[in-house]
């Protein structure tokens, strides 16, 4: 982003649109619309996976990713908003591609604005089969 361009604002008004947005278009599993909501530089850190930069690497995570959470359903929660940052909460559900296992999963998302895109992408994300509930391997 060029020097003189001030970072907007974002209202929390402002940000329940971004989510709402996100919320339906993952619902849909419509990557090609999801991918015009992400700048062409943005950057990604999503778990445990390698960072990437740019729309390329992240469609191909995004394809792999709905071909194996069938069903998706996703619910955002807006938690807070600082300058054009944006922090959620997130639950969903889904069945898994290669067995039929129903899933559920949660996570915390910060989602970097810049103008009406996401240019950065950061996301913690806990899976686990549904009835099991979530496990943490550190107790």
């Amino acid at each position: 982003m060029p020097a003189h361009q001030a970072i907007r604002q974002l209202t929390f008004a402002d940000a329940e649109v971004v989510l709402e947005r996100a919320q339906r278009l993952l619902n849909a599993g419509d990557v090609s619309k999801v991918m015009k909501t992400f700048t062409s530089d943005v950057v990604v850190r999503f778990a445990d996976f390698p960072e990437t930069y740019g729309r390329p690497p992240l469609e191909a995570f995004l394809r792999a990713r709905f071909a194996r959470q069938k069903n998706y359903r996703l619910q955002k929660q807006l938690r807070a908003v600082s300058g054009n940052v944006i922090v959620c909460y997130w639950d969903a559900e889904w069945e898994d591609g290669h067995d039929g296992r129903q899933m559920e999963g949660r996570g915390i998302e910060l989602l970097t604005m810049r103008g009406d895109e996401i240019a950065k992408w950061e996301a913690t994300f806990n899976v686990w089969s549904k009835g099991d509930g979530p496990s943490l391997p550190i107790v």
